[in-house]
């Protein structure tokens, strides 16, 4: 048997096996006479509704924009996935990204595979489908993880099958969500890797969990310069801020990060005691003002 059979075996009980499944099919009686089995469908946005299971709850606005233009210069590659709800009713399964671009584009239709599910099924779907996407944060895949443990009763051994990972690479996925709030925003937001997270949540201490996010942040450290504070703190020591200033308080710190991101600009975060501060936004340029308030207004 060659290796690649036993590739697709180990996958087999993936988002594809869980579609082909007959418990998941619509007989061709029960959509509609237009429609074969197996074929896809071409069907009305307005007639789909949105997936109440769908595990992302951000989408990017100005990928949707990409993603919209391209659909009008393309047209849709992939087809979504739904399920038959009743007469001319649809409730999505997977592709809510592709629906939302499709609608920013101005379709008034969408090609669309039909299947039957229960709720469980649909949950399981979604779920199965989003962990496979490419763009996806590690908090979100580790989400993705945990309800479908704790809402399908699905068990690490055959989530690893249906998913095509290992058990260890699930488990380190969703011991991020035992981290601090702070450090899954970061992580979240990118500002931080999975690299950093795994290092970090090593440390007991949440007190200390947070200092080393502050000095990621504010140091830029690497992966490999985080591991070896990790094993420093392991080993009894006790991490300092000597010779960087003082430290903003973790939520200030990690804000401030963010607004750096976001606008592409240095941002500083200043906090007394009392709690009051302010935040200062520099720039370059008539122009350099002219992005930031554009920026901030989207």
């Amino acid at each position: 048997m060659s290796d690649s059979h036993g590739k697709k075996k180990a996958l087999g009980r993936g988002l594809s096996a869980l579609l082909d499944s007959p418990e998941t099919e619509v007989q061709t009686r029960e959509i509609a006479t237009d429609y074969l089995l197996g074929s896809v469908a071409q069907l009305k946005i307005e007639q789909i509704e949105s997936n109440p299971f769908q595990p992302r709850n951000h989408f990017n606005e100005s990928e949707l924009a990409e993603l919209a233009l391209s659909i009008q210069q393309q047209g849709i590659i992939q087809p979504v996935t739904v399920r038959k709800l009743g007469h001319d009713k649809y409730q999505l399964i997977a592709g809510e990204r592709r629906v939302k671009a499709a609608r920013l584009s101005g379709l008034e239709t969408i090609p669309a595979f039909i299947r039957v599910a229960n709720d469980e099924q649909m949950l399981e779907m979604a779920l199965v489908e989003n962990i496979q996407r490419e763009d996806l944060n590690p908090l979100e895949i580790a989400i993705s993880f945990q309800r479908l443990i704790e809402e399908c009763k699905i068990r690490q051994e055959e989530l690893s099958q249906k998913v095509g990972k290992d058990r260890t690479t699930i488990s380190n996925y969703i011991r991020l969500l035992k981290l601090p709030s702070e450090i899954q925003v970061a992580l979240r937001d990118e500002l931080i890797t999975m690299g950093h997270a795994r290092a970090i949540i090593n440390v007991e201490n949440e007190k200390d969990q947070l200092l080393i996010l502050q000095k990621i942040l504010i140091r830029k450290l690497s992966v490999r310069q985080v591991e070896e504070m990790v094993r420093t703190l392991q080993s009894g020591k006790k991490l300092t801020k000597k010779g960087e200033g003082s430290f903003l308080p973790a939520k200030f710190e990690l804000a401030k990060a963010s607004l750096n991101a976001k606008l592409q600009s240095k941002v500083e975060v200043k906090v007394n005691r009392k709690g009051t501060g302010s935040i200062i936004i520099l720039f370059d340029s008539d122009e350099d003002f002219s992005r930031i308030l554009s920026k901030l207004e989207s």
